[in-house]
């Protein structure tokens, strides 16, 4: 087969590359390169076919694979169905296993003809089948939608995104409509539009008293519209943090019903007029989240009358705490600040700061009639206390909290903070000084059953890789159902107390290698020091880090070769993160690449870990492999 590319006599490195991949022999450029620097004998820049079959042993060839294959051919040179079968049932614990789908895996992954015809399996076919996506790390059974989606809403972790519009910082970056679709395209289920007036009655969208670039209202309803129901068909709620006029109110309400049509949920459903409709029963839906006036049955009543003009007014109830930051900054000196010294976007970050201190008071607002009707099962309510909502807090009500004061409320009160969260719909967002729009660890709001907790979707590190990572779970529809424990209204579960009746789940990884690791950022070289970190999330009790020892100048196929055992007291909550470092002792490890899962997501036996970038890009073909086996 490779001979006719040969018959000009020896390849370079472009035609190399072109082999492998026509081989199917997924590569890396530098690892390519410097291997193919290594067996160019002459070093004249082209390798002859001898040399190409080295390269492509090196690469294809894994020691580690081979082991595995040789424990199971009978003659070391083939695996027989039977072999194949033992191999699945005793390594990767898939128990459901017959000869027809062995049958099914060699015809899929054995490149050899002859040897498929005889319904075997060469170590070609083999390790293309170990570094296939049916041995990858996530449990495919994962990759639909699998739970019961006829829960009401508060019974899920819906994936949330703040100041959606920012794809920067939160002073003077850019506004996008691409921080939607890139949202929406990730499985987001909850977007933040920030409203204000805007010339020719026309409401624009930005971040309030600052230099970030402004967007047309009309134009993010239309974005939204268009990508809302890509990735999953379950409800998107529009989050509207809004400073319009009762005029420009009106204004966004007939854009939200030209734009969205039957696609925005106007009225009550019929079967949920006293309680929140589940994510089945909304599918394909767009849910206005905003102040609201009167009762649903009174919205009901006015359903199809022409309510421009219209105009109610209320006291809302202002946080009169100093240390609490409830609210986003509304202070016209930092804009000020900004508009006339631009260059001073650091002492703004620390006025922001300062403005935060300043007491709250109760404030009347208007809304327009024609927009408060809009807000069916999401109207947004501010947070008092635990003891004022058991009392007054109705069931379409929903809080949005700020990330100290729940901070506080998860450690000092967790059981009635989870309490709150089993009936209403709570939503965390980032502290205001976080003016470079970081993100806080959002594992400590699952924890007490917060449903949208809402990040910077537009920054990368550790919160946004556990983000992704928790919400791959459930065909990443952007809806997780709580445990049970989370769910229950006379749940007595604690995070931070002692855990009684628990089910925990006794975890060992064995971290066996690493194929085709990314490479430091500034070399051009495939040498790299590395070592991996096995980090567990969860509540505090299960939350560890452990890390192999290093492997000096590999980052081709480094082995490791080393056991890891975790007891996870609360598995249902825990994400497992797994992160390639190269050592440095002098700057700091450098990041090469990180995959999170929930645990309970993993597959068991010889699987592959698929890495990927700070930014969350695919940087496959480098991965880790490992052997998972857990027992509960």
């Amino acid at each position: 087969m490779i001979r006719d590319d040969f018959r000009g006599g020896k390849i370079n490195l472009e035609k190399t590359l072109q082999l492998l991949e026509k081989l199917n022999i997924r590569c890396n450029y530098i690892h390519v390169k410097c291997i193919f620097k290594d067996n160019d004998r002459l070093k004249q820049g082209r390798i002859t076919i001898e040399e190409f079959r080295s390269i492509y042993r090196i690469i294809a060839h894994r020691e580690e694979v081979i082991e595995i294959f040789n424990a199971y051919a009978e003659n070391q040179k083939y695996l027989f169905e039977p072999n194949l079968v033992e191999f699945l049932k005793q390594e990767q614990y898939i128990f459901n296993i017959n000869k027809s789908i062995a049958s099914e895996i060699i015809q899929k992954y054995e490149p050899i003809e002859e040897v498929k015809r005889a319904h075997q399996m060469s170590i070609e076919g083999f390790t293309r089948y170990m570094c296939s996506s049916d041995c990858l790390l996530f449990n495919n059974e994962y990759e639909k939608v699998y739970q019961d989606m006829t829960h009401p809403l508060s019974d899920y972790f819906i994936s949330s995104s703040h100041n959606t519009y920012l794809i920067s910082d939160q002073l003077v970056g850019p506004s996008d409509v691409w921080g939607y679709v890139s949202a929406l395209v990730k499985g987001c289920r909850c977007l933040e539009i920030d409203c204000w007036d805007g010339p020719q009655n026309e409401p624009i969208v930005y971040h309030g008293y600052t230099l970030t670039s402004k967007l047309l209202f009309k134009t993010v309803i239309q974005v939204i519209q268009k990508y809302a129901f890509m990735t999953s068909d379950y409800p998107v709620v529009l989050s509207l943090e809004n400073h319009c006029s009762p005029q420009q109110q009106e204004v966004m309400a007939d854009i939200l019903q030209l734009i969205l049509g039957d696609a925005l949920l106007s009225d009550m459903l019929d079967d949920f007029p006293d309680k929140l409709p589940s994510p089945e029963a909304l599918k394909f839906k767009l849910l206005v989240r905003n102040k609201k006036i009167g009762t649903l049955a009174e919205t009901h009543e006015r359903k199809n009358s022409d309510k421009h003009g219209q105009v109610a007014e209320y006291e809302e109830y202002e946080e009169t705490d100093l240390d609490e930051e409830e609210d986003k900054v509304k202070e016209s000196e930092t804009w000020v600040t900004l508009r006339d010294n631009p260059e001073k976007v650091t002492e703004s970050r620390s006025r922001v700061a300062l403005s935060l201190l300043r007491k709250h008071k109760t404030t009347k607002v208007k809304v327009a009639m024609a927009l408060s009707d809009l807000v069916i099962y999401t109207k947004a309510e501010k947070f008092r206390s635990f003891h004022y909502s058991r009392l007054y807090q109705q069931f379409n009500e929903s809080n949005s909290i700020g990330e100290l004061q729940a901070r506080k409320l998860a450690k000092l009160t967790a059981h009635e903070f989870i309490l709150h969260t089993t009936k209403f719909v709570t939503r965390i967002y980032p502290k205001a000084t976080r003016t470079d729009s970081s993100n806080f660890n959002p594992q400590e709001f699952w924890n007490v059953g917060c449903q949208m907790v809402a990040l910077n979707f537009q920054t990368p590190g550790l919160p946004m890789d556990l983000q992704n990572g928790k919400f791959l779970d459930n065909g990443s529809c952007g809806y997780i159902l709580k445990p049970p424990f989370l769910r229950d209204i006379k749940t007595k579960f604690n995070p931070n107390g002692v855990l009684e009746n628990n089910n925990p789940v006794a975890l060992t990884i064995r971290l066996i290698s690493g194929i085709q690791l990314p490479t430091r950022n500034i070399s051009s070289s495939n040498k790299a020091d590395t070592l991996v970190i096995i980090e567990i999330f969860g509540v505090p009790n299960d939350q560890v880090k452990k890390h192999t020892h290093v492997i000096k100048r590999n980052a081709f196929s480094p082995r490791w070769n080393e056991t890891f055992t975790f007891i996870i007291q609360v598995p249902e909550l825990a994400l497992i993160r797994f992160v390639v470092e190269n050592q440095n002792m002098i700057t700091g490890n450098e990041f090469l690449g990180q995959y999170t899962l929930p645990v309970l997501c993993m597959s068991k036996g010889y699987r592959r870990v698929p890495l990927f970038s700070k930014v969350g890009q695919s940087l496959e073909p480098a991965s880790l492999f490992v052997y998972v086996w857990y027992v509960r």
